[in-house]
């Protein structure tokens, strides 16, 4: 009877993948070894595989170059990092040495792509694509990058006075964008996006504000839904009424030449994913060559702005099993070293699925369990991988450490969970290690920061230890009498 773990997966997937093989009993991760990882460093860990971010970034550029190619498009192709799926400077560091772009959120990120020229990882003719809602803030800081001569900055305009706000702070000509308020799948709570300009509101806005301004050039509409770019009705229909909306633009304003299709490739959240890229970038390219043949207009080039699908698939963590509860006759709990809620706050906030595999013990018999975390909240827990009713682990047993890795959480988790701050309950943030190749393909590991003390947390709640209290002076205050 096939009862061991590594059986259950035989059965259930294609396995080994491109990126998981077993070692013996261990699974390894693009060939690292986790088990050594965990020796090192202990857990609960995350880590960030570097290599893959570069890798996705030229897997994108291949798919476009591909499609170029077949459907004899004539635009060209810009490559854009979502900087708000992670701000870390190691992750915009290797993925700039790809010759890409940026796109940015907020105000802070302007001071990001401020130290990025400054330090030389980001060319002056690169393209700074300014989404979001635009605050003094945002609006001054983007000023002050376009005063300094970064031409190639672009402000999307999201609403009706950003055009007036940007034109007091900005000294010469700009270019801006215009974003498209999508409409939303049925199943919404809402009909219209909150970001951008109505398709019908669109030309209008041209003309009141753009077309006779000789400050502001158009170059860019931009399109983004939010189920992001899948093969289904929906998004084919947005598409179609997005380039209507273009083709008339352009017909009107001969400065526009640039289609951004934002992001939204998916990331692998299971071992039994699957997705077409090739074919979704192909077909794309394709509609986009008949809507501006059939309008007699050239086609845009194309930019798109990859979050998740650049940095998702390049993080990891681990967790050990430190006990099980069984809590009835059909539910064993199985409690890791950290927490859910915390560390992975997306299984909490909107129920995501990561990819699960226990990193040692595969060739043990498994069972049936769900996974709790350290808490005292009832939502800390995880109870189901994606395509599967349950969570099954090799069985626990107390003598023999089971440790748990959960894959491609690399986009979101540390800043929506507040990387550095306070954490529910004060559970610490665990350590975080960088891990590279260097020449030779020799992994690299650098710790990149340890596990939170309870001094990072008193401090931040307002609380001072015996020792820094003693080295502050007394003061005085002197009362009238």
């Amino acid at each position: 009877m096939n009862t061991k773990y590594i059986d259950l997966i035989d059965q259930t997937y294609f396995f080994p993948q491109e990126e998981f093989n077993l070692d013996g009993d261990l699974l390894r991760f693009h060939d690292i070894p986790l088990n050594e990882l965990v020796e090192e460093y202990g857990s609960p860990l995350k880590f960030t595989y570097l290599p893959k971010i570069s890798e996705n970034i030229s897997r994108a550029k291949n798919w476009f170059a591909n499609a170029i190619e077949k459907n004899n498009y004539k635009g060209k192709y810009h490559y854009c990092y979502c900087t708000k799926s992670s701000h870390f400077q190691h992750i915009l560091h290797e993925a700039l040495k790809n010759e890409i772009h940026i796109e940015t959120s907020s105000a802070f990120d302007i001071n990001i792509v401020e130290q990025l020229k400054k330090d030389g990882k980001l060319k002056d003719n690169a393209f700074v694509i300014c989404n979001g809602f635009k605050r003094d803030q945002y609006i001054d800081n983007i000023a002050r990058l376009i005063n300094e001569g970064h031409s190639n900055c672009i402000p999307v305009i999201d609403n009706y006075e950003e055009i007036e706000l940007l034109s007091r702070g900005i000294e010469d000509t700009f270019k801006v964008g215009i974003r498209i308020a999508s409409e939303e799948e049925p199943k919404f709570e809402f009909y219209t996006s909150r970001l951008g300009i109505g398709y019908k509101s669109i030309v209008p806005f041209y003309e009141n504000q753009i077309k006779d301004n000789d400050k502001v050039e158009l170059k860019m509409l931009h399109f983004f839904i939010n189920t992001g770019i899948r093969d289904n009705a929906y998004y084919w229909n947005e598409l179609a009424k997005c380039l209507k909306v273009y083709v008339r633009l352009k017909k009107m304003c001969p400065s526009l030449d640039s289609l951004n299709i934002g992001g939204g490739f998916p990331i692998k959240n299971s071992l039994a994913f699957e997705y077409d890229y090739q074919y979704m970038v192909d077909e794309i390219l394709n509609q986009i060559n008949i809507a501006c043949a059939e309008a007699d207009v050239p086609v845009p080039h194309i930019f798109t702005e990859f979050g998740s699908f650049t940095v998702g698939e390049s993080g990891g963590a681990i967790y050990e099993i430190l006990y099980q509860k069984q809590q009835n006759d059909r539910e064993k709990w199985n409690m890791i070293d950290s927490s859910f809620i915390t560390t992975l706050p997306d299984t909490w906030a909107i129920n995501k699925r990561f990819i699960m595999l226990p990193i040692n013990r595969w060739h043990d018999e498994y069972e049936r369990v769900l996974l709790g975390g350290l808490t005292c909240d009832s939502d800390d827990y995880y109870n189901s991988e994606q395509n599967m009713n349950a969570i099954y682990l090799p069985k626990y047993k107390r003598d023999k450490p089971l440790y748990i890795c959960f894959f491609n959480t690399g986009a979101y988790q540390e800043t929506i969970g507040g990387y550095g701050g306070l954490q529910h309950c004060l559970i610490p943030q665990p350590k975080h290690i960088l891990i590279d190749k260097d020449e030779e393909g020799n992994m690299i590991t650098t710790l990149f920061n340890p596990q939170q003390k309870s001094d990072d947390l008193l401090k931040i709640l307002g609380y001072e230890s015996k020792v820094e209290k003693e080295k502050e002076p007394i003061i005085m205050e002197e009362i009238p009498i």
